[in-house]
Order: structure tokens, then sequence, then C-alpha cells
């Protein structure tokens, strides 16, 4: 029972060990993961993340029925309190790709939310069940999913409460692929080492813009663009690629 995290080369592996509860998140879970969120945010080293659930039975099924959901009904805590393993605190702009098989459902699917990619198994099973239960998703689903997809699609998916499938998820656009299970964890890791070989200050500046920008009037985001794009022009990293691209083509 713990939120193990490997490192390979630029890439960290986060994943939810639990995998004889389907991966359901304990209190101590929840501040395991966040810590985790914000430690790799602080190491220089790592440039993506590849998130995912031990086991072939579930990604996540979120909160723990035994403790963490009556923790939150007994007003002891705040949902509040669980902000870093959902990835709901400023700053963190490295690119995380989720590999998720089996059950993505409650906070599971609240955290693939914060994800950036997602590579789902043809057998996973997604949903939102909380109003069943008298209560909403509010660890970033109620922000996230109407500015991630159509309007239509997130209100049926948080509204019914219903399950869906990774192809009704692939359909709506909250997932980007679909494979055999045995192959979405090497997937999502060839993915997240795609781009750690990337210049990581263009990487997480495309992933900053992309959090901050949408909501700010146009005249504002495209200043704020400019200011973003400017930083990137006279960074190290575009000094080197230029360099590098001056030399290939003088080669010629």
């Amino acid at each position: 029972m713990s939120i193990d995290v490997t490192r390979n080369g630029h890439v960290a592996t986060v994943r939810i060990d639990r995998p004889e509860k389907l991966n359901a998140l304990t209190l101590a879970m929840y501040d395991d993961l966040g810590r985790a969120f914000l430690d790799i945010k602080d190491d220089g080293d790592i440039r993506a993340v590849v998130l995912t659930g031990a086991g072939e039975r579930a990604f996540c099924v979120g909160a723990d029925l035994t403790e963490s959901i009556p923790a939150l009904a007994s007003d002891r805590m705040d949902i509040s309190a669980w902000d870093p393993a959902h990835i709901k605190f400023s700053g963190f702009y490295k690119p995380v790709i989720s590999a998720i098989r089996g059950l993505c459902m409650g906070g599971g699917f609240e955290i693939m939310l914060a994800t950036d990619i997602r590579i789902a198994a043809s057998t996973a099973i997604f949903q939102l069940p909380e109003p069943k239960h008298g209560f909403v998703p509010a660890g970033g689903t109620l922000v996230r999913l109407v500015r991630q997809i159509g309007y239509a699609h997130a209100m049926e998916i948080m509204l019914t409460a219903e399950r869906f499938s990774a192809q009704d998820m692939l359909a709506r656009g909250v997932i980007n692929r679909i494979c055999d299970a045995d192959q979405v964890e090497p997937t999502a890791f060839e993915i997240a080492e795609r781009i750690a070989a990337l210049s990581p200050g263009a990487v997480q500046t495309i992933k900053e813009a992309a959090l901050t920008l949408q909501d700010l009037p146009l005249v504002d985001a495209f200043r704020q663009e400019a200011a973003l794009g400017q930083r990137t022009f006279t960074s190290e990293d575009a000094k080197r690629g230029l360099a590098a691209f001056a030399s290939k083509g003088s080669r010629k």
C-alpha cells in the first residue's frame, strides 16, 4: 500500500500501488501522491512523468470508502487537502502521461484529468459515480472536464454517473489512444521519453500557456503568449538548438 516513484533517465514513473483494493487511495496515500508531484516539480532532472496504477484491474477507483470518504463526510477535513495529489497547484508544467488499465473511477478519474496525455487499455472502464452517493466530483473535475472536452459530453459524463468504455472516452476526447492492456504502460513511457528528449524549457512553456492563457481576454492572451515565446527564443536551449541547426546546414 504505497505510492511508488521510480526514475529512468529524465522520466519519473508514479505508481499507485494498492492493487488488492483496486488502488483506492487512503489518506496517507493521498498525502504521499501529492508529495510525489511536489518533489517532481522541484526535481530539475525530471522532464516527464508516467502515472499509472499497479495491477491489471484498476488505474485507481479514487478515495477509500472506509477512510477517506468518511473523513470528508464528517467534515473533519476539506477536499482541498488533496489539491497536491490532484495537481491543483500552480507551477507544475512538466507533462504527465497516464497509463490506464481497468477501472478509472471517482477520484481516479479526477486524477487522470490532471494529466496531459492519456493512454488506455481497450478494456478500461471510466465513471464518475459521485452523484449516486450524494456528492460531487470536486477534485478538479468540475473545473477541468468542461474545459477539456465539449460541454454536452462533459455534462453527460458528470450527470449520469454511468460507466463508459475506453471507446466512449476516445470518441469524447477524454483519452488520446487505446491499445492492448500489456502495451499501455510501454506506450505511455515511450511518449514520455520522446517528450523528455525535447527542450524542457519549450515543453514546459507550452503546458504553462495551455493552463494559463485560455481564460484571459484575447488581447491579453496574445500579449502573454508573445512574452512566453520571447522567453524561449532567448533561452539557452534555443541558442544551442539554433547553433546545431546552423552547423548542420553549413555541412551540406
